[in-house]
């Protein structure tokens, strides 16, 4: 039997050296707890960046799996299957806009197919290539495909890939007056934005801007096209993170929790957009396969429920206060932010561009974290995370911090 040491090892031997990931073997979780193959067990506030909604192994989500698989896994979108059907009708009718539903395998494939359904809709209405462009924010991550990457206005991610797609110019995030500047080119076909950025260093959109696009969007005939990709499916107390902002965009991307740790993406359209791809305009060979389907039908009921909320609510509550008891203590942060279960511990000046650090030091005292960039702890754990792992968690960062500070 190989040892931990071995499978190390012949990770480093034969992945593309693309991640760095820490020198562990995961290999079973239940619920906020996960445990490597040496025994070790970690409480997890990072949930798979954000995937797993519902934690690991969630009961119903392996029932529907299970049940699923003994059916049938694959069909492709030649044919017609249940499971396939029902999520989109249902996606339709939680999401108070939607027409359509294109399913997809990940969040980059969602925003691939709305960057080309924003295309297509400019092109059927008349538009010349050179004003199809698509507004986006610094500090966005949209996904590693190359157009999402190009939408991604961070140069870090884009370098080596150039020539980069056309037609995308980019914004400081938060900056109406500079939104307007670029619609006043008379070219904008489009605006791309998360509501939350992300990888960005979990940053919510201020009070008004979400409603200052959408006006924007309606005066310059131009489509919102919100990525919910993490900030969506219940992560911010609501099942949509725009309904905070009571707007309707004309498309949203989701993927992550929306299959529960099943590769699943959606991309939905409102009816400005839903019938512009006809037949043979876009297409995928595994998108809205019938297990994924099955398996996110499920996660979607639950993500959708008021316990979910509720709970969101009680443990982001008791989150902030965590760390800013913590704080109170090691004064390691400049400020929390961030909604729901998708906050952000910004460092303090003295420890700026040491987030990894933190999550190594984590690791060790039995804790799994992320960071969002090198300045930012990002906790985005599961939406039905207990009292007791978050109270233990919470225990196990401040230890984490004390080995941080010492060393």
């Amino acid at each position: 039997m190989p040892t931990t040491a071995d499978l190390l090892a012949a990770g480093k031997r034969y992945y593309v050296p693309i991640y760095k990931p820490r020198e562990t073997i995961l290999e079973r979780g239940q619920g906020s707890r996960v445990w490597d193959r040496d025994g070790k067990e970690y409480v997890d506030f990072g949930a798979g960046i954000a995937v797993c909604g519902l934690g690991h192994c969630d009961p119903d989500l392996v029932t529907a799996l299970s049940e699923q698989a003994s059916k049938l896994w694959h069909t492709s979108n030649v044919f017609y299957s249940e499971p396939p059907l029902r999520l989109a009708e249902e996606l339709v009718e939680a999401s108070r806009f939607a027409e359509r539903v294109f399913l997809c395998n990940s969040g980059a494939e969602a925003n691939e197919a709305a960057i080309k359904l924003v295309r297509k809709w400019a092109a059927a209405n008349g538009r010349p290539p050179e004003k199809r462009v698509i507004v986006t924010f610094r500090g966005s991550f949209h996904g590693r495909t190359l157009a999402a990457v190009t939408a991604t206005a961070q140069p870090k991610y884009q370098e080596g890939y150039e020539p980069l797609p056309g037609g995308f110019r980019y914004v400081d995030f938060n900056d109406m007056a500079q939104v307007e500047a670029e619609f006043a080119k008379g070219d904008v076909a489009a605006v791309l934005v998360e509501p939350i950025q992300g990888e960005g260093g979990v940053m919510p959109a201020t009070s008004g801007f979400l409603r200052g696009l959408r006006a924007l969007c309606d005066r310059h005939d131009a489509l919102l096209v919100l990525d919910e990709i993490q900030c969506g499916m219940g992560r911010t107390g609501q099942l949509f993170a725009h309904w905070h902002d009571e707007i309707k965009p004309d498309i949203v991307t989701l993927a992550k929790a929306l299959g529960g740790g099943f590769p699943i993406g959606a991309m939905l359209a409102g009816p400005k957009v839903a019938e512009v791809m006809q037949f043979g305009a876009h297409g995928t060979t595994f998108g809205g396969n019938p297990l994924a389907a099955a398996v996110a039908r499920v996660a979607l009921r639950k993500l959708a429920s008021p316990e979910i909320s509720a709970n969101v609510a009680r443990q982001c509550d008791a989150l902030t206060a965590g760390l800013q008891s913590i704080n109170a203590e090691l004064n390691v942060f400049d400020g929390v932010r961030g909604r729901g279960l998708m906050l952000g511990a910004v460092l303090a000046e003295a420890h700026k561009g040491r987030a990894s650090a933190i999550l190594d030091c984590a690791a060790q005292q039995g804790l799994l974290l992320l960071q969002a960039g090198p300045d930012v702890l990002r906790f985005v754990p599961a939406l039905n995370i207990g009292d007791r792992d978050v109270a233990e968690g919470l225990t196990r960062l401040a230890l984490a911090l004390r080995t941080f500070l010492k060393s």
